[in-house]
């Protein structure tokens, strides 16, 4: 996204990326775009793809006690989310580089960065070392990130929390079970009820960070994901075949600053969070939208200062994602050890979003991006 935002200004890039294309493609990612994601793609000549195939969710279920209860979005803050596969947004972007003459090498090998310089080494597909000398580097290269390593130990601060849970995740071969997300507390633990395709479903149940899914089979599967979402209304699950079977542990981090000296970073590279909010992708095309700016207006207006502003307007976002992920997270979950009373206490917490206006208010606008200036 970044490379195609600084093509539209006239500015060159070249895209690296150590994994095939076709591998990228099916690799089955997080599915929920803030609306500005959705418009980003559309408004900056991508595709509109998202708008003709993705779905629009005007809301979630926050299912506890067994019954349902709805926060509607689109009447508390006027906006929804998109359900729409993290793989088609990159179908759509490796596309339309494709077919701007954008230059992305993928499958390369074997790199190292140099940010005095600064340059960039790699093997690329065919064998072939290759230097590409630059203004500027951006490591957008995610949580094992090199280029973040770059910068010097004492002039960088990392915020890192661990949970001490995992999501057991599925795909299934089955029809939706509902028509939007659901959130489930329970006794056994949070479950989370997601849709991808009308064929095709995704789920996640809390589990033990050292689970190993090998060892669950389908039917044990089912039976814990149906127990975790039962109550009296007599909700249940629509099942099909288990074709992917997966354990994601997930723990929130924060790398500040966000550039030094040519260095930006962006996305995972910069930050993670829990994937309870649905924040990730979200968090890294806001990072870039900001960082095109300000790359436009310091190599093409001559703003000295334009830069410095990238680190600090980013996190202003990225710490209002991490609480909002946390509170999520830490209202859904059950804690190891907890006590009565802190079940109790949570159930108090939802109680109270689902009951006041404002409460949900609050969810509606961490949700879907849609924070106060």
């Amino acid at each position: 996204m970044l490379s195609h935002l600084l093509a539209q200004n006239g500015i060159d890039s070249v895209v690296i990326d150590n994994r095939r294309r076709v591998e990228i493609e099916n690799t089955v990612r997080a599915g929920i775009l803030e609306a500005d994601s959705a418009r980003l793609l559309v408004d900056s000549g991508v595709s509109d793809r998202v708008m003709r195939e993705g779905h629009a969710h005007e809301g979630i279920d926050l299912r506890f006690t067994g019954e349902s209860h709805r926060v509607d979005f689109k009447a508390l803050v006027g906006e929804s989310v998109w359900l729409y596969p993290q793989t088609d947004v990159f179908i759509d972007l490796a596309n339309a580089r494709e077919r701007d003459g954008g230059d992305v090498r993928f499958g390369v090998r074997d790199t190292a960065v140099d940010i005095a310089k600064p340059a960039i080494w790699f093997t690329d597909s065919d064998g072939v070392r290759q230097e590409v000398r630059c203004d500027l580097l951006v490591g957008a290269d995610g949580s094992r990130s090199i280029c973040r390593a770059q910068v010097p130990h004492a002039e960088r601060t990392h915020y890192f929390r661990e949970y001490p849970f995992a999501w057991f995740g599925i795909i299934t071969e089955a029809p939706k079970s509902a028509p939007e997300l659901v959130y489930a507390h329970s006794p056994r633990g949070f479950a989370l009820i997601s849709q991808r395709t009308e064929t095709h479903q995704r789920m996640y149940f809390q589990c033990d960070p050292e689970t190993d899914a090998r060892t669950w089979s389908d039917d044990r599967i089912w039976e814990e994901l149906q127990a975790r979402v039962a109550g009296p209304d007599g909700f249940t699950l629509a099942q099909g075949p288990i074709t992917e079977k997966t354990v994601l542990r997930f723990r929130s981090f924060v790398a500040e600053p966000m550039r030094h000296g040519t260095l930006l970073l962006a996305g995972d590279a910069a930050h993670t969070v829990p994937p309870t909010g649905a924040k990730g992708l979200n968090l890294a095309l806001a990072d870039v939208k900001v960082l095109a700016e300000v790359i436009e207006r310091a190599l093409l207006k001559a703003d000295d200062d334009a830069l410095d502003e990238y680190g600090p307007r980013a996190l202003g976002r990225v710490w209002k994602a991490q609480h909002f992920s946390y509170w999520m997270t830490s209202m859904l979950h059950t804690l190891p050890g907890a006590t009565e009373f802190d079940v109790r206490r949570q159930l108090g917490e939802l109680q109270s979003v689902v009951d006041s206006e404002s409460g949900r208010r609050l969810l509606a606008e961490g949700y879907t991006g849609c924070w106060p200036a």
